[in-house]
């Protein structure tokens, strides 16, 4: 069959709608009709080469949409379900996954390649050349064949392009905050970035009761959303973040310093570590330029003397079979805004203007919407 699809066939280009040919789904994969994709910085990091890949490669990997046909051996979802998918496959039998921790299931290693776990590729342009789909997904296309290890099943009444935020961008922030940095009743936290991560990682902080959830960020009207999403202060930079914070911590600083900038950089990884106290935390969530060192600290002044810690983690380490209906029950229950991270919705055949949009600081998140 054919699909349409945003690839990336080599880095510093902007991304190609073209048509692929796509493969039936073979033992344990599913057919899935996409309606809707989330706009997440990692997949521009493949076109502009900040992160490595294989390529050429179908970007997307926060999508939603309805289960067409199934492969054999297929018990998890059938056609008709409605579906989002997990950037991180969990298999449910690797060593990580039977301990509790999904997000590193070892399906994982495919991400940059694009492979499904039989080691081969569905998509193909018409020369016969192998296009992988970023995370296993390349949600960018209307249809993919993906393993059923992505699969979440969704209820009716979840609309797709709120339930494509929770296979990435809304779990990786609010795990930020509830998972990874353990945030605690009165704790203060400062958050630099406010993006689609960064602006859930302030509901998660806000979730788990800290007193003060702090956000640096250059951009005013990030700022503005954060205030909505559960910021109780905001700040253009760190300098101005870490005097508030010396004064609502009687000097004391922050417990937790979470980093969901859209690159990583030695600055911000230097700034977050100034702005934690004794036994504080440095949670890092965003990826750097690949070849730079972002963390390259002073132990003896910066972590042994102050007892810092400094944690990285995958998906905010949640487990997707259990983190995203859990999400999506508490966006039911009115406890976590999900509505409110969509900025802007695109047709496919505007996701460089997409782009453009996040890169010049438009939105939260945009959403493409596949016709």
């Amino acid at each position: 069959m054919r699909t349409r699809a945003a690839v990336v066939r080599e880095p510093g280009k902007p991304w190609e709608v073209t048509e692929l040919e796509l493969d039936e789904p073979r033992g344990g994969e599913v057919l899935i009709r996409f309606a809707a994709s989330g706009l997440c910085h990692s997949d521009e990091h493949l076109r502009t080469g900040d992160a490595t890949c294989r390529l050429p490669i179908v970007g997307g990997h926060e999508g939603a949409g309805v289960v067409e046909a199934v492969g054999d051996d297929v018990t998890r979802v059938a056609p008709g379900d409605r579906v989002v998918c997990s950037f991180i496959p969990a298999c449910g039998t690797c060593r990580y996954c039977a301990t509790g921790r999904q997000n590193l299931c070892d399906q994982g290693a495919e991400m940059v390649t694009g492979r499904l776990p039989d080691g081969t590729f569905r998509f193909h342009d018409d020369a016969g050349e192998d296009f992988g789909g970023f995370c296993a997904l390349g949600t960018f296309a209307q249809r993919a064949v993906v393993s059923q290890a992505s699969c979440v099943k969704i209820d009716d009444d979840v609309p797709f392009e709120v339930a494509a935020l929770v296979g990435c961008g809304v779990p990786t922030g609010w795990g930020s905050s509830v998972y990874a940095a353990g945030v605690r009743t009165g704790d203060t936290v400062v958050i630099f970035g406010c993006g689609g991560v960064g602006s859930n990682a302030v509901q998660g902080a806000h979730y788990s009761g800290a007193r003060h959830v702090v956000v640096v960020d250059p951009v005013a009207f990030k700022r503005e959303k954060a205030l909505e999403f559960g910021a109780t202060h905001v700040f253009e930079t760190a300098d101005e973040a870490r005097e508030a914070v010396v004064e609502l911590t009687r000097g004391q600083l922050a417990d937790h310093a979470i980093c969901t900038v859209g690159v990583l950089d030695a600055e911000v990884v230097s700034q977050a570590t100034a702005i934690t106290g004794k036994g504080g935390q440095v949670t890092v969530t965003s990826v750097g330029r690949s070849g730079d060192t972002q963390v390259q600290l002073a132990a003896n002044g910066l972590l042994v003397g102050y007892q810092r810690r400094v944690q990285g983690h995958v998906f905010g380490m949640c487990n997707p079979l259990f983190d995203i209906p859990r999400l999506l029950e508490l966006w039911r229950m009115g406890r976590l805004k999900l509505d409110e991270l969509i900025t802007r919705r695109y047709e496919l055949d505007e996701i460089n203007r997409a782009y453009q949009d996040l890169d010049e600081g438009r939105n939260i998140r945009g959403v493409v919407v596949h016709a």
